[in-house]
């Protein structure tokens, strides 16, 4: 937390300035790959489920201190497994995370926000939903290999990799199947994802001045 308030003061980044009415919800957009198919129906079920407003951000359309800006006040923030949920380091004590999973994509074994989410001090409820609907997705074999594309593979390679529910544990990140499953386009299936969260969030994210329900004092660097 002190490294998030150095970097927008460094920034020059003011926190969103907000009234203990205005709680509101912020989506991640996608401008070309791990889309939310159905995002405008995401955005609804959560206003409805929350009674709170929602709002988009996008890394395509809007530049990193405006989008830190507005995380800055959010009471949860909604992305796709992706780089850009680094910002919720920048999220409010009390908030939620809810981080999306395509089709085959086993949260357990991708757990960096979620680990972020409850460091000591970060005071945070993380959710993770996962996409179990195969019809729900949709892949692209033919984009170039680093986007998803397994046409370079064997033929066999490729039939494999279609058929599989999950993928194997892997390094990291050249893996065609991780690389292939990950960059799926997704249709969030809304009754199963808002079970998930009635489930997972055990308070209503609320952003109430607490105090840090712990402090951390690292040791001197030598």
């Amino acid at each position: 937390r002190q490294f998030a308030s150095f970097l927008m003061e460094r920034l020059n980044i003011s926190k969103e300035q907000r009234s203990e009415e205005d709680d509101y919800i912020v989506v991640f957009s996608r401008a070309s790959n791990r889309l939310i198919l159905n995002e405008a129906e995401l955005l609804l079920s959560l206003a409805q489920e929350f009674k709170m407003r929602t709002v988009t951000v996008s890394l395509d359309e809007q530049p990193f201190d405006s989008i830190v800006r507005v995380i800055s006040g959010a009471s949860m923030l909604v992305s796709m497994h992706g780089a850009q949920l680094i910002t919720s380091l920048f999220l409010p004590r009390g908030a939620a995370v809810i981080e999306l999973f395509p089709y085959a994509v086993n949260p357990e074994q991708y757990t960096p926000y979620k680990t972020l989410a409850s460091l000591p001090g970060m005071d945070l409820q993380y959710v993770a939903w996962r996409n179990i609907i195969e019809e729900n997705s949709v892949a692209y074999p033919d984009r170039p290999w680093d986007q998803g594309g397994i046409a370079h593979l064997e033929k066999e390679e490729q039939e494999r990799i279609i058929t599989s529910k999950d993928v194997p544990r892997h390094l990291c990140c050249r893996n065609p199947e991780w690389l292939y499953r990950i960059y799926q386009d997704t249709i969030v299936d809304i009754p199963s994802f808002l079970e998930i969260l009635r489930e997972g969030l055990k308070v209503k994210p609320n952003l109430k001045k607490s105090k840090p329900a712990s402090t951390v004092h690292p040791g001197r660097v030598r």
